[in-house]
C-alpha cells in the first residue's frame, strides 16, 4: 500500500494544473484524426523538459489516457475512429449518432472508458511484479497466434456477409504487404514512388473512414440523419450512467480482455477493442442488434481500450520493455529526465513512480468530468450542413495524414484507399474487417518471419509454433473462435430461412 504515502504529490495546486491541462488537451488531441495517442504523448514531451520528473510524467499520463477516450468522439459523431483503439466504437456509436443519441452515446463512451481506465490503473498498481514475469512469456510465437486470433473476427466485423468481410480483411492484408519487409529487406508490390515506404496505419485508417463520409456527404444522396442533440443534463448523464452500469457483463469482458492485451507486448488498443467488442457480441443476448446502434457494444470496446493502458506499462516500469508504442513514446519521457526503468525504479524512484500511477488513477476520473462536459458540445457538430461537415472533415484528414510523417505521400495514399473504399461500399463492404487486416498484417507477419528464424536455429519451425502451453491455450482460443462464427453463421441462415418460410406459408 505505499503508493497511498505518494498521493499528495498529486493533490497540489500545480500537479492538478497540469493534470487538467493534460486531461482537456489530451481530450482535443485525441478528437483529431489521425493524432494518435503516440503521437499526442510525442507532442507533449517538449513541455516537461523544465517541469519537475515526476510533474512531467504526469502530464504525459494524463495526456495517454484521455487521448484513448477523446478517439471515441470523431469516431461517434463522424464515423472517422480518433485512432485505431477507436475502430470497434464506430461500429455502433455512430450509427446510435445518426439515430440522435449522440451525447448519449458519448457519455457511455466516457463512462466505460474511466470505469475501464480505473481497472487497468489497480492492476498496474497491485500486481505488477506478478504480471511482468507473465508479460516476459510472450515471443514471436505468442504474438503471432494473438494476431491470428484477431484475424478469425474478420469474417464478421461489421459485415451482413462474412464472405465480404473475409474478401475485405484480405485486401487489408495485402495493402498491410506493401513496402519492404522489415526484416528481410524485401519490396513488395511497389508500382510507384508513393509506395516505397508502405502504406501507413494512420492514414489508411483515415482514407478508408473518412473519404467515403465526404464523398456521400457531398453527394447528397442520402438523407441527413444528424438531427438533433440531447442537451445534456443531470438526469441525461445519470440515466446514461445507470445504463452503463446495467451492461456488467460487457463491462467485465471490455476489462478482462483490455487488461489481458495490455500486458501483451506490441499487441496495442485497436486489437483490444476489437477482441472485447467480438466477445460481448458473442455472449451478449442482443447479438443480434449489434452493429445498429446497441450500446453494449460502445461499452465493451471502450472499457477495453483503456482498460489496456495501465497494464501496457507494467513491462515498462519493471523491465524497461514497452507494452505499446506509447509506452516506448513514455520511456523517452523517463530517460529524459535520467530515471532508467527496472526491477529497482520503485526503491530507487519511489516518488516519482508512484506519484505518475497515482497521477494516471485521478486522471481517469479528470477525464470523465471533463469527458462528460465535453459531450454536450461536441454532440453540437451534428448539427452542421452536410457540405460545410465534409469540408472540415477533409481539411482533417488531410491535416492527420501528412503530420504522421510529413510526407504527402501519406496524404495521396490515404486519398486513394479513399475513394477505393467507397465504391467497395456500393457493392456492401465495410472498411472495419479491411482496416483490421491492415493492423494486424505487420504483426502477424513480422513475428511469424521472426519465429521462423528462431524455429530453425533450434527444433524446427512446427516445434517452436506448436508447442508451449501459452502457444496450445492461443491455438485453441482460435480454434474456438472459428467455431463460434461458423456455428453463428449456419444458425443465422437457418433462422433466415425459417423466417422466409412462416412468410411464404
Amino acid at each position: 500500500m505505499e503508493f497511498l504515502d505518494h498521493f499528495g504529490a498529486v493533490f497540489t495546486w500545480s500537479s492538478m494544473l497540469i493534470l487538467c491541462a493534460g486531461t482537456v488537451g489530451g481530450l482535443l488531441l485525441g478528437a483529431t484524426p489521425g493524432l494518435s495517442p503516440t503521437m499526442a504523448v510525442a507532442l507533449l514531451i517538449p513541455f516537461t523538459f523544465h517541469m519537475d520528473p515526476a510533474q512531467g510524467l504526469m502530464l504525459l499520463g494524463a495526456a495517454y489516457t484521455s487521448t484513448v477516450a477523446g478517439g471515441a468522439v470523431s469516431a461517434i459523431l463522424l464515423n472517422i475512429p480518433g485512432a485505431p483503439a477507436n475502430i470497434a466504437t464506430a461500429l455502433d456509436g455512430n450509427v446510435m449518432a445518426r439515430k440522435g443519441a449522440g451525447a448519449r452515446a458519448l457519455q457511455i463512451c466516457f463512462i466505460s472508458s474511466a470505469i475501464g481506465g480505473v481497472l487497468g490503473i489497480l492492476v498496474l498498481i497491485f500486481l505488477t511484479p506478478v504480471l511482468a514475469a507473465w508479460a516476459l512469456k510472450f515471443g514471436p510465437s505468442h504474438l503471432f497466434w494473438v494476431a491470428i486470433l484477431g484475424v478469425t473476427i474478420i469474417g464478421t466485423l461489421d459485415s451482413k456477409s462474412v464472405v465480404k468481410g473475409l474478401l475485405a480483411g484480405c485486401i487489408g492484408l495485402w495493402i498491410a504487404m506493401i513496402g519492404a519487409d522489415t526484416i528481410q529487406g524485401v519490396e513488395r508490390f511497389i508500382f510507384t514512388d508513393e509506395l516505397e515506404g508502405g502504406v501507413n496505419i494512420i492514414a489508411a485508417l483515415i482514407g478508408l473512414f473518412a473519404i467515403p463520409q465526404v464523398i456521400e456527404m457531398l453527394e447528397g444522396g442520402r438523407s441527413d440523419p444528424r438531427r438533433s442533440v440531447f442537451e445534456v443534463r443531470r438526469a441525461n448523464v445519470w440515466r446514461s450512467a445507470m445504463e452503463t452500469l446495467s451492461k456488467a457483463k460487457a463491462l467485465a469482458i471490455g476489462g478482462i480482455v483490455g487488461t489481458i492485451i495490455g500486458l501483451i507486448p506490441g499487441a496495442g488498443g485497436q486489437i483490444a477493442g476489437l477482441v472485447a467488442y467480438d466477445q460481448s457480441r458473442r455472449f451478449s443476448a442482443n447479438r443480434e442488434k449489434y452493429g445498429t446502434g446497441e450500446s453494449e457494444a460502445v461499452v465493451a470496446a471502450e472499457s477495453a481500450n483503456n482498460a489496456m493502458v495501465g497494464p501496457s506499462l507494467v513491462p515498462l516500469l519493471t523491465l524497461s520493455v514497452p507494452g505499446s508504442p506509447t509506452a516506448a513514446v513514455l520511456l523517452g519521457g523517463l530517460l529524459i529526465h535520467g530515471i532508467f526503468p527496472g526491477p529497482d525504479l520503485f526503491q530507487q524512484h519511489a516518488g516519482v513512480a508512484y506519484a505518475f500511477i497515482n497521477s494516471m488513477l485521478i486522471g481517469q476520473i479528470l477525464m470523465l468530468v471533463f469527458g462528460l462536459a465535453i459531450a454536450g458540445v461536441s454532440a453540437m457538430v451534428i448539427r452542421v450542413k452536410p457540405p460545410i461537415l465534409a469540408g472540415a472533415i477533409l481539411v482533417l484528414a488531410v491535416f492527420g495524414s501528412y503530420s504522421v510523417q510529413n510526407s504527402m505521400a501519406d496524404v495521396a495514399i490515404m486519398l486513394a484507399l479513399g475513394v477505393g473504399m467507397y465504391f467497395l461500399a456500393q457493392y456492401g463492404f465495410s472498411p472495419a474487417p479491411l482496416v483490421l487486416g491492415v493492423i494486424l498484417g505487420p504483426i502477424a507477419e513480422y513475428n511469424y518471419v521472426q519465429g521462423r528464424i528462431l524455429g530453425e536455429a533450434q527444433d524446427g519451425i512446427a516445434a517452436y509454433f506448436l508447442t508451449g502451453w501459452l502457444n496450445l491455450l492461443l491455438i485453441g482460443l482460435v480454434a474456438l473462435s472459428l467455431g463460434f462464427s461458423l456455428y453463428s453463421e449456419i444458425q443465422a441462415r437457418l433462422r433466415a430461412r425459417a423466417e422466409a418460410g412462416e412468410a411464404a406459408a
